[in-house]
């Protein structure tokens, strides 16, 4: 089963939980056990497991890339967006989580978050759900 989930973001930098409309999405299939591929098709956009409790820790990571990857930058792509990229490289453009009693195998404090790096937009996550 192949599903996108389809956000809006509000910020240049942003962290949304995904986490609830992905398990929303295996709760739809009845997938009692397999895989969640979680794809993000964007150049300037990803997807990260991270803590999901603390909202500090979002910060903290958001703060870091920023730090390393700034918005100006001697950058040879002239878009006005190469830290986006960059970031994005860093960050990565899928998980794969497993899917065990029905549930994410997540831990105690994780969560997935879609990671946006040249907002405010419109964007398309795809969610490949596979098992029994």
């Amino acid at each position: 089963m192949i599903k996108n989930i389809n956000i809006k973001t509000r910020t240049r930098n942003e962290f949304v939980d995904i986490t609830a409309e992905i398990q929303s999405l295996i709760d739809e299939a009845g997938i009692k056990s397999g895989i969640c591929h979680v794809y993000v098709p964007h150049t300037t956009a990803g997807v990260t497991v991270n803590e999901g409790a603390d909202p500090s820790v979002m910060k903290d990571i958001q703060n870091t890339l920023t730090r390393l990857v700034p918005h100006k930058g001697p950058y040879f792509h002239t878009e006005g967006n190469s830290d986006a990229h960059i970031k994005t490289s860093i960050v990565g453009s899928s998980q794969a989580i497993i899917i065990d009693g029905g549930k994410l195998l997540l831990g105690t404090w994780q969560s997935v978050f879609f990671c946006e790096f040249d907002g405010p937009r419109h964007r398309r996550i795809t969610v490949k759900i596979a098992g029994d």
